[in-house]
Parts: structure tokens; C-alpha cells; sequence
């Protein structure tokens, strides 16, 4: 039985942002789309302060926190699920303090000073793989052999360090990285993504996806990122059909409404 994955609605607070070009950095207009998003489909709001593609400035956790305050802040009230993207400590406690339901970090969590205050939190954690290993995205080549393999060794090292810390398992999310955290090739992108099966019968944890507008898509169809939303839905259903449990969209309307179809054609085999 096909089971819908869970649709994340991207927020960038970012001024920087490669897909949306700063349209939501205001705080107001970061609301009114939040709230949009959700009219759309989509089950979860990740909230982005930072950009994290190859040619965005780094962030300090200070500006990031001023960035999301008044957002979470308008947001609270309405029973809205929220995820924070960032993998600075001082944002994570600043969202775990504020409601936060998911920390989405693509470094992995890899700071063993905070993996006590993870554990006792009640957050989902999502450990996103990256070959750069730490900060944001940049065009080095991926390493040679085996992409999965290394994924898999990656993901076996911090489940390991932070079940030590005592983080329940059943709280781990795992992101495989897609687009320049697995390198400048477009193959690559797509080994994992019709791999998806293999992390998990490995982990059987569940998987987040995440290719709305990536470089790989826009380099094998010659699209603009505001131009890659059909290549994106075709990615997003096939992640969808791979096993994703999660898929963290830009335009959760066209993904919600393909979900439906599938569903139903699954429905009636």
C-alpha cells in the first residue's frame, strides 16, 4: 500500500536564496506565505534563515535567531508544525524552545556538545549527509566509489554518536543530501535517487528528500530555478514512489495533487 509522504513547505528567510530570491526575507511577507504553504498541502513548515547553496554568505546564529523570532513568534498560536533549518546549536535551542517540532540540520548534528540537550528534547531530527561534511554546499567533485556506501557509513557513524547520547532512535529522520552536497554531476543525484531503497532496508528509519529546483534537475533540462517546478514534481514523485517518508517542496500544491493521483492509481491495483 502506498503510504503519502509527509510534504515540508519551504520558508527562506534568507535574502540569498538561489529558488526565491529573497521574497520571504521580510517578516511579514514570511508569514503570509508560511501560511500559504500550508493552504497548499503542505504538513510542515521548514523554516530556513540561512542559505546554505555554494555562493551564500555564512550567517550568524545571532542574525539567524533575529530572522525566524518574529516568524515563529506570528506562527505560534495557529497549531502549525514547524522545522528549522540551520545547523548552528544556538538556532536549534532557540527552536526547541519556541515549539519547534523538527531540527533539520545538514550537517547532521555533528556538535556532541548539544547532543545532550537533543536527547531530552521532544524534536524529530532530520541528519542530512553532505561530502563537504560541514557548512553549506560548494562544487568540489563527490569522492570516488561508491555514493550509497558512503551515505550509509556516514549515517552509521552519527546514529551511533548520538544514540550514545541517548537520542531515541525512533526520533531520526535521514536525509541523503541532494545536488552540490552530493557534487556538481547530475548523475550522482539521480544514483541516489533511484537508490532510495537501499538506505532504507538498511536503517529502516524513514527518509526526507529534498530536490525542489536543485542544480541537478535545472542542469539536465536547461531551466532557470523559477522555471524548474515540472522537472521538480517529477523528481519529488519519483522520490515519493522510491519510499520517501518526507519531501521538502518549494510548491507543495502540484506535489499534494500528484500524491492524490498516485494514491488513487495505487488505490485501484
Amino acid at each position: 500500500m502506498f503510504q503519502r509522504p509527509q510534504i515540508f513547505g519551504i520558508l527562506n528567510i534568507t535574502p540569498d536564496s538561489f529558488s526565491d530570491g529573497g521574497r520571504y526575507f521580510a517578516a511579514d511577507a514570511a508569514i503570509v506565505h508560511a501560511r500559504q504553504l500550508i493552504a497548499d498541502g503542505a504538513d510542515v513548515i521548514d523554516i530556513g534563515p540561512a542559505s546554505s547553496n555554494p555562493d551564500a554568505a555564512p550567517v550568524p546564529a545571532e542574525e539567524e535567531i533575529r530572522r525566524i523570532a518574529p516568524v515563529i513568534e506570528a506562527l505560534a498560536n495557529e497549531e502549525l508544525v514547524l522545522s528549522v533549518d540551520s545547523f548552528r546549536p544556538e538556532t536549534q535551542a532557540y527552536a526547541l524552545a519556541h515549539g519547534a517540532r523538527y531540527l533539520n540540520d545538514i550537517q547532521g548534528f555533528d556538535d556532541a556538545h548539544f547532543h545532550p540537550a537533543l536527547a531530552v528534547s521532544g524534536a524529530r531530527l532530520i541528519l542530512m549527509h553532505s561530502i563537504q561534511e560541514r557548512g553549506n554546499a560548494d562544487r568540489r567533485a563527490a569522492p570516488e566509489g561508491d555514493i550509497v556506501e558512503r551515505i550509509c557509513r556516514f549515517f552509521e557513524e552519527r546514529i551511533g554518536r548520538l544514540e550514545r547520547a541517548g537520542v531515541a532512535r525512533d526520533r531520526l529522520v535521514l536525509d541523503p543530501g541532494m545536488g552540490f552536497f552530493l557534487g556538481p554531476k547530475p548523475e550522482t543525484s539521480f544514483e541516489v535517487l533511484a537508490r532510495l531503497g537501499e538506505l532504507k532496508s538498511r536503517f529502516g528509519l524513514p527518509l526526507l528528500v529534498s530536490v525542489s529546483r536543485k542544480s541537478f534537475l535545472r542542469a539536465v533540462t536547461s531551466r532557470a530555478p523559477q522555471e524548474a517546478g515540472p522537472a521538480s514534481l517529477a523528481a519529488e514523485l519519483l522520490a515519493a514512489i522510491g519510499g520517501a517518508d518526507y519531501i521538502r517542496t518549494h510548491e507543495p500544491r502540484p506535489l499534494a495533487d500528484a500524491l492524490t493521483v498516485y494514491g488513487a492509481l495505487k488505490g485501484q491495483g
